[in-house]
């Protein structure tokens, strides 16, 4: 898959992100730019985010890529495809229509130039 291919919609759904997302093991590494101990920390976190603010980042326009997002070919290698909640361990502290706070990060959604064609996690390499 070409990463300027047009991509599939995914619908923004808190029950959709936690049936993908926890079909993912936390001892198996899902895409390139993962150790076993960094996707660890990242799959903690993101459950703990579908736990507390999938709901509220919905309500606030926050898709399923710009959450779960990773390039469809070399995953986290490329940041610039990634979605906030995997490209590292931190715990959403906090969340807004345009930013999701972690404790030492902050995520802005609308970052001029962000390349599209990115997949969810969960449909890395399938």
């Amino acid at each position: 898959m070409s990463a300027s291919a047009k991509p599939k919609l995914v619908p923004a759904d808190p029950a959709l992100w936690r049936k993908g997302f926890l079909d993912l093991r936390p001892s198996v590494v899902p895409c390139p730019g993962f150790t076993l101990q960094s996707w660890g920390g990242a799959h903690e976190a993101c459950v703990d985010f579908l736990d507390r603010w999938a709901d509220e980042a919905v309500a606030l326009g926050w898709t399923t890529l710009e959450i779960f997002g990773v390039h469809p070919e070399v995953g986290t290698v490329r940041p610039d495809f990634c979605g906030a909640l995997v490209l590292g361990a931190e715990r959403v502290s906090g969340i807004a229509e345009t930013r999701m706070r972690f404790v030492n990060t902050t995520y802005y959604r609308d970052t001029p130039g962000r390349p599209i064609g990115a997949v969810p996690i969960w449909r890395f390499g399938r």
